[in-house]
């Protein structure tokens, strides 16, 4: 039997951000999964504050040099790779000057969030797509952490629904309480409309606040788990109204052994479908 392949989309990951339970669990899980031989990848950022050369971050010049056009605007997609030799692991980070060069993650000095947050996230989950379709690797499960990241499922069920390489995905998403106040741009759904996801696809997030970043990631995955043990009320309400699979929130230690047996779960749900 071939070897199950995992995605790991996360906004944050230690040792490359300052720990939190997101960036943790970011970093430990994929490495708990290879270790229960299933082949890996794992994506994230490549935010500003990042050290390039304590962490040897090099540009895999065969995967760059694609443009990517969010709102009439193309940004050149960047890839670069490094690796975190304790875990045997290897980090692909998706880079673009404008977007990413700046030395903060995702607060300016007034300590309000970047105005082109919303273009941060889009560029960031196509970034990934478009990466992982140069790769040739078909994954079987898809798992997203963050609300950057949130916006997967909504492009994978629609602009890629008919991509060999992702036809027999499942997508499971961790939901956290790591957010922001507030909201994104107010043209974001306008935005991935132009990017031809159907307007009604979109509607959830004409109000771009963090719980509708959760709530357009619940609308699209094909599981869920909450990863905070205090989310939102509005959240929970509906994780709990989905119909889908959902791990209830398995601590911020000893997962590793829960989550991967759910992973059998959802690829089982699907074996049972067919």
């Amino acid at each position: 039997m071939s070897k199950k392949r995992i995605l790991y989309v996360s906004q944050h990951l230690v040792p490359f951000l300052p720990e939190t339970p997101m960036s943790s669990i970011s970093r430990h899980l994929p490495q708990g999964a290879s270790d229960k031989d299933r082949e890996i990848r794992v994506f994230m950022p490549r935010f500003g504050k990042i050290n390039e050369r304590r962490h040897q971050l090099h540009e895999v010049i065969r995967l760059s040099g694609m443009n990517l056009n969010i709102d009439d605007v193309d940004h050149p997609l960047i890839i670069k790779v490094a690796s975190i030799p304790t875990a045997r692991m290897q980090v692909y980070f998706i880079d673009n000057d404008d977007l990413f060069k700046r030395k903060a993650v995702l607060y300016d000095s007034n300590d309000e969030l970047f105005s082109d947050s919303d273009v941060r996230a889009i560029f960031f989950v196509r970034g990934v797509l478009e990466t992982v379709r140069k790769l040739g690797w078909a994954p079987d499960i898809i798992h997203c952490h963050g609300w950057m990241a949130n916006l997967l499922p909504l492009y994978l069920k629609n602009n890629y629904k008919d991509d060999p390489y992702f036809a027999n995905s499942k997508i499971i998403c961790s939901i956290y309480d790591e957010g922001f106040d507030g909201e994104l741009d107010s043209r974001m759904a306008e935005k991935i409309v132009l990017d031809g996801i159907p307007s009604d696809k979109a509607e959830t997030i004409n109000n771009p606040t963090f719980n509708n970043m959760n709530a357009i990631a619940i609308e699209n995955a094909d599981a869920i788990i909450a990863a905070s043990e205090d989310l939102d009320e509005e959240t929970l309400d509906q994780i709990n109204a989905s119909d889908v699979p959902v791990l209830k929130f398995p601590g911020n230690e000893g997962y590793l052994a829960d989550i991967n047996s759910f992973y059998d779960e959802v690829i089982g749900v699907e074996a049972e479908v067919i």
